[in-house]
C-alpha cells in the first residue's frame, strides 16, 4: 500500500493544483479546450504505450523522439513521391526496423539500455539529417490528401487522434495483461534471473518489446504526420522526456515489474492538462521544461521511497 500511495503522489498534488487551477481558469475544462488538449496528448500517449512495455521490463527507451522524426520524414517523402499508403507502410517498416536493433543491442547483446537507446537517439536524428539534406519534408497540396484524417478528422465530434489512443491502448492494456508474453514482461522487470531461471525467454521478451515501443512510435509519426501535413527534422525532439514523465507520473515503476498502460495515458493527460494550463496563464514555454523535469525528479523519488524506504542508497 505504502509503495502505491508514493507512485501516485506526484500525480496527486498535479492533479490537486489542476483542480485549483481550473477555479480560475474557467477555459481550462470547456469543451473545446479538453478536446484540443487530449489530441495534443494523443500522440505523446500513443508513444508511451510502446515503451511503456519497455520500462515494466526494466529497460529504457529514449531514442523515440529521434525516431518519430525520422519516421516522419519518411512518410511525408515517400507520401509524395509514391502514395500515402506507401508513405504509412514506409514509416511503419522503419519504426520496426529501429525498434528491432534497440532490442537486438539490448535483448541479445545485453548492452545497457539508457546508454544504446541516447546512442540510437544520435543516429536516427543523423539518418534523418542525411535523408533529407536538411530540408523539412512538406505535402505539395494539403487540403486535397485524404492522409489528413488521421491527425485532423472527427468521429462523432471526438477527434481521430483520441480515438486511436483509445484503441491502441485497449488493445495493448489487454496484450500486457491478459496474455502469457504480458506476464513475462512483468516477470523480466521483477527479476530476470529468476524469469530466466523460470524457462521465460528474457532476451525475446526485451527484443519484442522494443519492436512494439518502434511500431507505436511509428503509429505516433502518422498521427503527427497527417496532422500538420509536414515534418521536420527536430518535429520529434523533445518527446522521450515527455513520455518518459508521464510514464512515471502515471505510477509505472523504472525500476521495472510494475506499471500498465492506462497508467502510462493517465499520466501523460495530466502532465499534458498541467502544460496548457501553463500556457492559459501566459507563462514563457519554457516553464513547460521545469515542470516535466520536476515531475520526473519527484515521481522516481517517489517510486524509490516507497519501494526501499528512503531515497539514498546505503
Amino acid at each position: 500500500m505504502r509503495i502505491e500511495i508514493g507512485r501516485f503522489a506526484v500525480a496527486a498534488i498535479l492533479i490537486l493544483a489542476l483542480v485549483i487551477a481550473a477555479l480560475f481558469l474557467p477555459r481550462l475544462l470547456s469543451s473545446n479546450n479538453v478536446l484540443q488538449v487530449l489530441r495534443q496528448a494523443s500522440i505523446p500517449g500513443v508513444i508511451a504505450i510502446g515503451v511503456t512495455f519497455v520500462v515494466i521490463s526494466g529497460r529504457l527507451d529514449l531514442s523515440v523522439g529521434s525516431m518519430l522524426s525520422l519516421c516522419s520524414v519518411v512518410l511525408i517523402t515517400v507520401h509524395e513521391s509514391v502514395s500515402p499508403v506507401a508513405g504509412i507502410l514506409a514509416a511503419l517498416a522503419v519504426g520496426l526496423a529501429a525498434g528491432g536493433v534497440n532490442g537486438i543491442l539490448v535483448g541479445y547483446l545485453g548492452l545497457n539500455s539508457l546508454i544504446t537507446t541516447l546512442g540510437m537517439l544520435s543516429l536516427l536524428q543523423g539518418i534523418a539529417l542525411v535523408y533529407t539534406g536538411g530540408q523539412n519534408a512538406l505535402i505539395a497540396a494539403p487540403s486535397e490528401a485524404w492522409f489528413s484524417v488521421f491527425g485532423r478528422g472527427f468521429l462523432s465530434g471526438i477527434p481521430v487522434p483520441v480515438i486511436v489512443l483509445f484503441v491502441l491502448g485497449t488493445v495493448m492494456s489487454l496484450l500486457l495483461t491478459r496474455t502469457v508474453f504480458g506476464r513475462r514482461v512483468f516477470a523480466v522487470g521483477a527479476n530476470p534471473v529468476a524469469a530466466r531461471h523460470s524457462a521465460v525467454p528474457v532476451r525475446s521478451v526485451i527484443f519484442t518489446a522494443y519492436l512494439i515501443s518502434g511500431l507505436m512510435t511509428a503509429c505516433a509519426a502518422i498521427l503527427l504526420s497527417s496532422r500538420v501535413m509536414a515534418a521536420r527534422l527536430d518535429s520529434g525532439s523533445g518527446y522521450e522526456l515527455t513520455v518518459l514523465a508521464g510514464i512515471i507520473l502515471g505510477g509505472t515503476s523504472l525500476l521495472g515489474g510494475s506499471g500498465g498502460i492506462w497508467r502510462a495515458i493517465f499520466g501523460i493527460v495530466v502532465l499534458a492538462f498541467i502544460q496548457n494550463a501553463l500556457l492559459l496563464m501566459g507563462l514563457p514555454y519554457y516553464i513547460q521544461w521545469l515542470v516535466t523535469w520536476t515531475v520526473i525528479i519527484g515521481a522516481v523519488s517517489a517510486d524509490v521511497i516507497g519501494k526501499r524506504g528512503k531515497v539514498f542508497a546505503s
